[in-house]
């Protein structure tokens, strides 16, 4: 344990050897904190994975660099299917330990697996499409796509205890008991899946107790129990039975008579309704078949539109792609501009090659008009990169001229011109060398500009003798 003022080792006692400072607060927090990150590791190993959820984020409250139970507790995210949150746990976790952390295994065992990344951003998309059916009211659609997300990633409790809650809704007992345990098999004390089973067992146990209370009434038949004094006398229900036979068969007679007037008179009056009922039902489903009937029409009829309507939007997009404006390869090139600098950021050469090609562009078709997105990615590459460029095209561009190689300086001091606006020098050097190559046109022209942007300046001064003597020598 390190001091958190100066970073020194502490010893047994309740302050700082090296700079003082009481650390008796300090070391008891630390304390906490790692009885609940070993109390979260404990509920993690016999999967009680809600339980260590809360145990280490109490861990973190109390101490936020304690690594292990970050990296822990991203662990246990990862194994109840939510990637996202264990990944921002593990990026966390790399950022306050840069160096020996066992999360960049982890990140890296995501990140470099394409295929699995495919299938958790499919997945996420799959239940936040069930989420959207469900607030929809389309159940039926809701549990298809849970089924989907569930075949990518068998884990996901979220999506177990939705498709359990939609089968609840629609009263398959069974089906929800089976995703509940398994919801329980990955995580054994999640509250909101005891919750649910709960109620599920309360539907389906009924059964159940209603067959045993009827066992035990059996039971009970088969004996009778009465009070005489003070003794209690049992004896069996079949001697009860015998005295009974006549009420018995006058019971039957009865019953049999009461069976024949229902047959006679009440039978086919029921039979008649029923047949009245089922000619309703008919008439009905007739109904309703003719009006799906209809539907299905008038929906093949606005699918072929939007069919013709798709054909022509791939059309126009074709052609957009395949015209030669520029505006796509502007973008391709500003992408892979800011690419190159995320990658490395000192290779400013490559950045500096994929900005003169989006110049080129421009320049071959003319000015095309660019959204403000991609005018703001640029303005600043151009800013971050700029000043380096500036001067390495300075330099290059200085050394050419001084050794009177001109050919050579012009672009260097362009370019240097170009990402440095305030380099008048590079500027001035620039019409001497097209001025030395005979150049008198674009001399005259860029000592003109010398002379406007750095006015009483020394430069301005020279272009403009120069000025006058090209004039003179054009005379």
């Amino acid at each position: 344990m390190n001091c958190y003022q100066c970073g020194c080792t502490l010893s047994e006692h309740d302050f700082c050897t090296n700079c003082g400072a009481d650390v008796a607060l300090y070391k008891r927090i630390i304390y906490i904190s790692n009885r609940f990150y070993n109390d979260g590791l404990e509920r993690a190993g016999v999967r009680d994975l809600t339980g260590a959820i809360t145990s280490l984020r109490q861990s973190l409250k109390f101490d936020k660099n304690n690594v292990e139970a970050r990296n822990l507790l991203g662990l246990v995210y990862f194994e109840t299917g939510e990637v996202v949150a264990a990944l921002s746990e593990w990026v966390i976790s790399k950022n306050l330990r840069p160096k020996k952390n066992i999360a960049d295994d982890y990140i890296n065992m995501i990140q470099t697996n394409q295929n699995r990344l495919d299938t958790i951003n499919q997945t996420i998309k799959k239940y936040n499409q069930a989420l959207t059916y469900c607030n929809q009211d389309s159940l039926d659609l809701a549990v298809i796509q849970l089924k989907k997300v569930l075949s990518l990633n068998p884990k996901f409790i979220r999506a177990h205890q939705l498709l359990a809650l939609l089968y609840i809704n629609s009263e398959e007992w069974e089906r929800a008991k089976r995703e509940l345990t398994k919801c329980l098999e990955i995580d054994t004390n999640n509250t909101a899946t005891l919750r649910y089973l709960k109620e599920v067992d309360e539907m389906l146990l009924p059964e159940e107790n209603v067959k045993s209370s009827t066992k035990k009434q059996k039971k009970s038949d088969e004996v009778i129990k009465y009070q005489s004094g003070n003794e209690t006398i049992i004896q069996p229900a079949n001697m009860k039975e015998s005295r009974g036979v006549t009420s018995l068969l006058n019971l039957g007679v009865g019953l049999a008579i009461g069976i024949a007037i229902a047959f006679f008179l009440i039978l086919p009056a029921r039979i008649q309704s029923a047949r009245a009922n089922i000619d309703e039902e008919l008439r009905k489903v007739s109904e309703q078949s003719d009006a799906k009937t209809a539907t299905i029409d008038e929906l093949q009829q606005q699918l072929g539109e939007l069919q013709a309507q798709n054909e022509t939007l791939q059309q126009d997009m074709t052609a957009y792609m395949g015209t030669d404006d520029g505006t796509v390869q502007s973008v391709e090139s500003l992408m892979r501009a800011a690419g190159a600098y995320l990658t490395d950021p000192e290779d400013v050469t490559t950045v500096a090659d994929y900005l003169d090609q989006i110049e080129e562009d421009r320049a071959e078709e003319g000015e095309q008009e660019t959204s403000e997105a991609f005018d703001s990615l640029y303005n600043t590459l151009l800013a971050l990169v700029g000043p380096q460029l500036a001067e390495s095209y300075d330099e290059a561009g200085h050394a050419a001229f001084w050794a009177a190689n001109y050919e050579e300086a012009i672009p260097n001091l362009a370019k240097a011109y170009q990402y440095d606006a305030t380099n008048g020098q590079a500027l001035f050097d620039l019409a001497n060398s097209y001025y030395r190559l005979g150049d008198e046109v674009r001399a005259k022209e860029l000592y003109q500009q010398v002379v406007e942007l750095f006015p009483n300046t020394e430069k301005a001064d020279k272009s403009a003798a120069t000025l006058e003597q090209i004039g003179e020598t054009q005379d």
